[in-house]
């Protein structure tokens, strides 16, 4: 009579797997590095399946001691991986019984390998999360710093990639630093949608009336899942997770599309430390700003794994189905690729100088106080739309020879409105535009400093 085959769950075959199979279903080329976290589930498991009795305390101890065996070499990086293993949690478990003997066995008792990498999936990314918030908080501090440094360093603000009304630096990078903060937010948000998930077996429960809410309270989670085919079909928590990376990733792209912009030499607004720069193979004057450059371009691979893990869940029926061995795949490359997108960027906003000159002047060009000039007129009674398109006029009339608006004559400006006086040209001063930004969030000196005690704040808050 045949023995089955060697897998741990060969009893009911005959037959080995086809090779190519075997490639094809073995998650340990990548689940490996779910290692630590399925040792840290396992331990809880051990030691709550000694609290109920199903364990005695001599076997508690000598599993424990043989999972602290393994995990010594996993962090020496000693432990050998085998496709015939399949995945980690059986890896784990074969080098567990060669170890301890056949004891080892019983750490599975009361638990599916579905229950187990849901439950290493939710460690894993509870871990991946703490590593973002800080790498966050990291960059909201270069852009907090940078502020601080240019609160007076007058800069030409955009819309449309065309200039539209002059700001000062630190309006500028506060923008980006609020983004951040929600991105932290959002990750910090992130936690309360994770269960854990542990002791719902395959799908039905265990016949063991397992302490759950022991194993909960051991991982540090809040929640136990209530139902055990919710808790192994469940990868919400992953595709939240994902959505928010993806997110944050935008944030990013658009942070390295104005570094491109701005060290461009036709903007010459800031110049990226050579560090983060490189050059042309061919083109010896080149300095090309590639590092901002791909974190823009790796926005689209967040993108991508956000739909995969969406197109990945959409329509599996409940309960475990091996699908579900795919969505690691996603999220471990998401994890890797923010990490080093945060930490690129926090180097070239630390290291980024600004060309007050250059930015001044580009602020003062483009006509950017018309606005000023049409709320000039609007203090003078004109509703604000006939004021609109005098001051339009105002600039298409001296747009066709060049001239600024200060050069306009009171002749001129009087030709166009008769509420037009010689206290018109302070308006036209750049530093008096800027400061006429007072309402709250505005550009104004005033409301700027105020946007750096929030954002003060907010940092020495995120970073307790």
């Amino acid at each position: 009579m045949s023995t089955g085959t060697d897998k741990p769950w060969g009893g009911r075959f005959s037959a080995g797997q086809d090779q190519l199979f075997e490639r094809l279903n073995a998650s340990i080329p990548f689940d490996h590095v779910l290692a630590p976290f399925d040792i840290e589930g396992s331990c809880a498991h051990v030691r709550m399946l000694g609290s109920i009795g199903v364990l005695t305390e001599e076997e508690r101890d000598t599993i424990l001691a043989g999972l602290a065996a393994v995990a010594g070499e996993v962090e020496r990086g000693s432990f050998v991986w085998t496709l015939q293993d399949e995945d980690v949690h059986m890896a784990v478990e074969r080098r567990l019984t060669e170890l301890v003997g056949p004891v080892g066995g019983k750490v599975h008792t009361g638990r599916s390998r579905n229950d187990q990498v849901a439950l290493d999936l939710q460690l894993y990314l509870r871990d991946a999360v703490a590593g973002h918030k800080a790498l966050v908080h990291k960059l909201m501090e270069a852009l907090l710093l940078q502020a601080e440094s240019h609160k007076d360093t007058i800069f030409p603000g955009y819309t449309h990639l065309q200039r539209a009304q002059p700001v000062v630096v630190a309006h500028h990078l506060l923008a980006y630093l609020f983004a951040l903060q929600r991105d932290w937010e959002r990750f910090d948000a992130w936690r309360d949608t994770s269960w854990m998930p542990l002791g719902a077996g395959a799908l039905a429960g265990a016949n063991y009336s397992l302490d759950r809410d022991m194993v909960a309270g051991e991982l540090g989670f809040a929640v136990t899942a209530p139902n055990a085919m919710d808790a192994v079909a469940a990868r919400d928590t992953a595709f939240a997770y994902l959505s928010i990376a993806a997110n944050c990733a935008l944030t990013l792209s658009r942070m390295a599309e104005e570094l491109v912009l701005w060290s461009t030499q036709e903007f010459g607004l800031a110049t990226l430390p050579e560090s983060w720069t490189s050059g042309s193979s061919i083109m010896p004057q080149k300095r090309n700003p590639d590092a901002a450059e791909l974190i823009r371009g790796k926005a689209a691979g967040f993108l991508a794994r956000l739909q995969g893990m969406g197109v990945l869940l959409k329509g599996l029926p409940l309960a475990y189905n091996k699908d579900l061995q795919e969505d690691k795949l996603y999220v471990f490359g998401t994890k890797d690729e923010l990490d080093l997108c945060l930490m690129a960027m926090t180097a070239m906003v630390g290291g980024l100088s600004f060309d007050m000159v250059r930015g001044r002047e580009a602020a003062e060009g483009g006509y950017a106080a018309a606005t000023d000039v049409a709320d000039y007129l609007v203090g003078k009674g004109l509703p604000f739309r006939d004021a609109h398109r005098v001051a339009g006029r105002l600039v298409a009339m001296l747009a066709k020879d060049a001239r600024p608006l200060a050069d306009a004559t009171l002749d001129e400006l009087r030709s166009l409105s008769p509420l037009f006086s010689d206290d018109v040209y302070p308006v036209l001063d750049i530093e008096r535009v800027v400061a006429g930004k007072i309402s709250p969030g505005g550009t104004a000196p005033s409301r700027v400093l105020e946007q750096l005690a929030l954002a003060r704040a907010t940092v020495e808050r995120l970073g307790r």
